[in-house]
Protein backbone atom coordinates (compact mmCIF):
# COMPACT_ATOMS: atom_id res chain seq x y z
CA UNK A 1 0.00 0.00 0.00
CA UNK A 2 1.33 3.42 -0.91
CA UNK A 3 0.93 5.49 2.76
CA UNK A 4 -0.14 9.03 2.23
CA UNK A 5 -0.19 9.89 5.58
CA UNK A 6 2.67 10.26 8.11
CA UNK A 7 0.77 8.10 10.62
CA UNK A 8 -2.89 6.40 10.77
CA UNK A 9 -4.90 9.30 12.27
CA UNK A 10 -8.29 8.80 13.08
CA UNK A 11 -8.94 11.77 13.91
CA UNK A 12 -8.45 12.97 9.92
CA UNK A 13 -10.18 10.85 8.41
CA UNK A 14 -7.32 8.78 6.57
CA UNK A 15 -7.98 4.95 6.85
CA UNK A 16 -4.75 3.24 5.14
CA UNK A 17 -5.83 -0.28 4.99
CA UNK A 18 -3.02 -2.75 4.64
CA UNK A 19 -4.86 -5.92 4.19
CA UNK A 20 -6.96 -4.38 1.36
CA UNK A 21 -4.15 -2.60 -0.32
CA UNK A 22 -5.82 0.57 -0.91
CA UNK A 23 -6.21 4.15 0.80
CA UNK A 24 -8.87 5.09 2.33
CA UNK A 25 -10.33 8.48 3.52
CA UNK A 26 -11.48 11.89 3.03
CA UNK A 27 -10.02 13.33 0.05
CA UNK A 28 -9.11 16.53 1.32
CA UNK A 29 -6.88 15.05 4.14
CA UNK A 30 -5.09 12.38 2.14
CA UNK A 31 -4.49 15.45 -0.24
CA UNK A 32 -2.85 17.03 1.92
CA UNK A 33 -0.92 14.54 3.99
CA UNK A 34 0.12 13.35 0.34
CA UNK A 35 1.30 17.42 -0.56
CA UNK A 36 3.38 17.64 2.86
CA UNK A 37 5.05 14.35 1.66
CA UNK A 38 5.57 14.47 -1.62
CA UNK A 39 7.45 17.04 -3.43
CA UNK A 40 7.64 17.19 -7.46
CA UNK A 41 11.04 18.49 -7.20
CA UNK A 42 12.20 15.46 -5.12
CA UNK A 43 10.83 12.98 -7.95
CA UNK A 44 12.46 15.05 -11.13
CA UNK A 45 16.05 14.52 -9.31
CA UNK A 46 15.29 11.56 -8.49
CA UNK A 47 14.10 10.91 -11.68
CA UNK A 48 17.34 12.25 -13.88
CA UNK A 49 19.99 11.31 -11.39
CA UNK A 50 18.64 7.72 -12.38
CA UNK A 51 18.31 8.17 -16.23
CA UNK A 52 14.90 7.85 -16.12
CA UNK A 53 11.67 9.74 -18.21
CA UNK A 54 7.97 10.10 -17.05
CA UNK A 55 5.04 10.49 -18.91
CA UNK A 56 1.44 11.05 -17.99
CA UNK A 57 -2.12 9.27 -18.97
CA UNK A 58 -4.66 11.17 -17.15
CA UNK A 59 -8.65 10.59 -16.75
CA UNK A 60 -10.70 12.02 -14.31
CA UNK A 61 -7.66 14.63 -13.07
CA UNK A 62 -7.35 16.22 -16.59
CA UNK A 63 -3.92 17.10 -17.18
CA UNK A 64 -3.65 18.76 -13.20
CA UNK A 65 -1.04 15.69 -12.41
CA UNK A 66 1.39 16.79 -15.51
CA UNK A 67 0.79 20.77 -14.67
CA UNK A 68 1.54 19.37 -11.08
CA UNK A 69 4.85 17.74 -12.18
CA UNK A 70 5.81 21.26 -14.11
CA UNK A 71 5.86 23.39 -11.74
CA UNK A 72 9.20 22.41 -11.09
CA UNK A 73 12.08 23.96 -12.99
CA UNK A 74 13.38 22.14 -15.23
CA UNK A 75 10.80 19.46 -15.44
CA UNK A 76 12.13 18.70 -19.12
CA UNK A 77 15.25 16.82 -18.18
CA UNK A 78 12.46 14.28 -17.15
CA UNK A 79 8.81 14.70 -17.97
CA UNK A 80 8.44 13.62 -21.67
CA UNK A 81 4.89 14.63 -21.88
CA UNK A 82 1.24 13.36 -20.93
CA UNK A 83 -2.34 12.82 -22.62
CA UNK A 84 -5.43 13.46 -21.26
CA UNK A 85 -7.51 10.64 -21.89
CA UNK A 86 -11.49 11.67 -21.03
CA UNK A 87 -12.93 9.06 -22.68
CA UNK A 88 -12.83 5.44 -23.61
CA UNK A 89 -12.32 6.30 -27.37
CA UNK A 90 -9.13 8.24 -26.49
CA UNK A 91 -7.97 5.11 -24.24
CA UNK A 92 -8.67 2.89 -26.56
CA UNK A 93 -7.11 4.50 -29.88
CA UNK A 94 -4.07 7.05 -28.12
CA UNK A 95 -3.03 5.00 -25.41
CA UNK A 96 -3.75 1.12 -26.83
CA UNK A 97 -5.90 0.31 -23.82
CA UNK A 98 -7.66 -3.28 -24.93
CA UNK A 99 -10.70 -2.67 -26.40
CA UNK A 100 -12.27 -5.81 -24.93
CA UNK A 101 -11.21 -5.07 -21.36
CA UNK A 102 -12.66 -1.72 -21.55
CA UNK A 103 -16.06 -2.94 -22.71
CA UNK A 104 -16.29 -5.78 -20.02
CA UNK A 105 -14.81 -3.90 -17.08
CA UNK A 106 -15.57 -0.28 -17.67
CA UNK A 107 -13.04 2.76 -17.38
CA UNK A 108 -12.58 2.81 -13.91
CA UNK A 109 -10.52 -0.06 -13.60
CA UNK A 110 -7.26 -1.05 -12.05
CA UNK A 111 -6.16 -3.20 -15.41
CA UNK A 112 -7.48 -0.30 -17.34
CA UNK A 113 -5.34 2.10 -14.98
CA UNK A 114 -2.24 0.09 -15.82
CA UNK A 115 -2.85 -0.03 -19.32
CA UNK A 116 -2.93 3.75 -19.45
CA UNK A 117 0.44 4.25 -17.90
CA UNK A 118 1.83 1.53 -20.57
CA UNK A 119 0.58 3.11 -23.63
CA UNK A 120 1.64 6.69 -22.41
CA UNK A 121 5.20 5.15 -21.46
CA UNK A 122 4.86 3.18 -24.79
CA UNK A 123 3.89 6.30 -26.79
CA UNK A 124 5.89 9.19 -25.81
CA UNK A 125 8.82 6.53 -25.39
CA UNK A 126 9.07 7.39 -21.65
CA UNK A 127 10.74 4.83 -19.01
CA UNK A 128 7.93 4.99 -16.93
CA UNK A 129 4.19 5.74 -17.18
CA UNK A 130 1.36 7.02 -14.66
CA UNK A 131 -1.86 7.29 -14.75
CA UNK A 132 -5.07 8.03 -12.81
CA UNK A 133 -8.47 7.02 -13.43
CA UNK A 134 -11.91 7.08 -11.07
CA UNK A 135 -15.02 8.78 -10.42
CA UNK A 136 -14.42 12.44 -9.51
CA UNK A 137 -18.26 12.72 -8.88
CA UNK A 138 -20.93 13.98 -8.45
CA UNK A 139 -22.73 10.92 -9.70
CA UNK A 140 -21.25 7.20 -9.77
CA UNK A 141 -19.98 6.15 -12.97
CA UNK A 142 -20.46 2.81 -14.08
CA UNK A 143 -21.75 1.28 -11.74
CA UNK A 144 -18.44 2.54 -9.74
CA UNK A 145 -18.65 4.87 -6.50
CA UNK A 146 -17.92 8.63 -6.20
CA UNK A 147 -14.42 8.34 -5.19
CA UNK A 148 -13.19 5.30 -7.01
CA UNK A 149 -9.88 6.01 -8.18
CA UNK A 150 -7.51 3.62 -9.57
CA UNK A 151 -3.79 4.47 -9.94
CA UNK A 152 -1.51 2.62 -13.06
CA UNK A 153 2.06 2.53 -13.02
CA UNK A 154 3.96 1.04 -15.73
CA UNK A 155 7.98 1.00 -16.15
CA UNK A 156 10.04 -0.50 -19.08
CA UNK A 157 11.32 -4.09 -17.62
CA UNK A 158 15.02 -2.99 -18.45
CA UNK A 159 14.86 -0.21 -16.42
CA UNK A 160 13.49 -1.86 -13.29
CA UNK A 161 16.03 -4.41 -13.53
CA UNK A 162 18.91 -2.00 -14.16
CA UNK A 163 17.59 -0.50 -11.19
CA UNK A 164 16.35 -3.17 -9.08
CA UNK A 165 12.79 -1.74 -9.27
CA UNK A 166 9.40 -3.40 -8.26
CA UNK A 167 6.30 -2.28 -7.53
CA UNK A 168 5.67 -0.46 -4.14
CA UNK A 169 3.91 -2.67 -1.71
CA UNK A 170 0.05 -2.32 -1.80
CA UNK A 171 0.34 -2.13 -5.87
CA UNK A 172 -1.21 -5.01 -7.75
CA UNK A 173 0.69 -6.29 -10.87
CA UNK A 174 -1.65 -5.94 -13.89
CA UNK A 175 -3.30 -8.71 -14.73
CA UNK A 176 -5.57 -8.46 -18.06
CA UNK A 177 -5.36 -6.35 -21.06
CA UNK A 178 -1.70 -7.57 -21.25
CA UNK A 179 -0.74 -9.35 -24.61
CA UNK A 180 2.54 -11.59 -24.48
CA UNK A 181 4.93 -8.33 -25.88
CA UNK A 182 3.47 -6.12 -23.07
CA UNK A 183 3.47 -8.77 -20.28
CA UNK A 184 7.89 -9.14 -21.73
CA UNK A 185 8.52 -5.26 -21.63
CA UNK A 186 6.51 -4.16 -18.58
CA UNK A 187 6.26 -3.98 -15.64
CA UNK A 188 3.40 -2.45 -14.46
CA UNK A 189 0.34 -2.33 -11.81
CA UNK A 190 -2.09 -0.15 -10.04
CA UNK A 191 -3.73 1.43 -6.80
CA UNK A 192 -7.10 1.47 -5.48
CA UNK A 193 -7.50 5.17 -3.93
CA UNK A 194 -11.03 5.12 -1.87
CA UNK A 195 -11.81 9.19 -1.62
CA UNK A 196 -14.58 10.70 0.08
CA UNK A 197 -15.00 14.14 -0.34
CA UNK A 198 -16.22 16.80 -3.02
CA UNK A 199 -15.24 16.81 -7.27
CA UNK A 200 -12.42 19.11 -6.24
CA UNK A 201 -11.23 17.56 -3.04
CA UNK A 202 -11.24 14.34 -5.00
CA UNK A 203 -9.30 15.27 -7.73
CA UNK A 204 -6.60 16.94 -6.23
CA UNK A 205 -5.83 13.77 -3.72
CA UNK A 206 -5.59 11.71 -6.98
CA UNK A 207 -3.02 13.88 -8.03
CA UNK A 208 -1.11 14.05 -4.75
CA UNK A 209 -1.86 10.40 -4.73
CA UNK A 210 -0.04 9.45 -7.79
CA UNK A 211 3.45 11.56 -7.49
CA UNK A 212 3.08 9.31 -4.14
CA UNK A 213 3.07 6.22 -6.38
CA UNK A 214 6.04 7.21 -8.08
CA UNK A 215 7.94 8.50 -5.68
CA UNK A 216 7.48 5.22 -3.48
CA UNK A 217 8.12 3.75 -6.69
CA UNK A 218 11.70 4.67 -6.63
CA UNK A 219 12.21 4.02 -3.40
CA UNK A 220 11.63 0.41 -3.78
CA UNK A 221 15.65 0.76 -5.49
CA UNK A 222 18.02 -1.33 -3.41
CA UNK A 223 19.97 0.82 -1.34
CA UNK A 224 23.27 2.46 -2.71
CA UNK A 225 22.29 2.87 -6.22
CA UNK A 226 19.70 6.61 -5.68
CA UNK A 227 22.59 7.87 -2.83
CA UNK A 228 22.82 11.14 -4.63
CA UNK A 229 19.33 12.13 -3.85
Amino acid sequence: MTDLTQEPDPASGTEPDPASGKVSGRAGEVARAAERRTEPRTIIQSLGHRDLTLATAESLTAGGLSSRIAEVPGTSVALLGGVVAYSSAVKRNVLDVDAQLLEDRGAVDPDVAAAMARGVASVTGADIGIATTGVAGPEPHEGKDVGTVYLGLACRKTSAERLGLHLPAGAEPAAAGLNPEDAQTWLSGSLLLDLHGDRAEIRAASVEGALKLVEDFLRTEPHGIGDRD
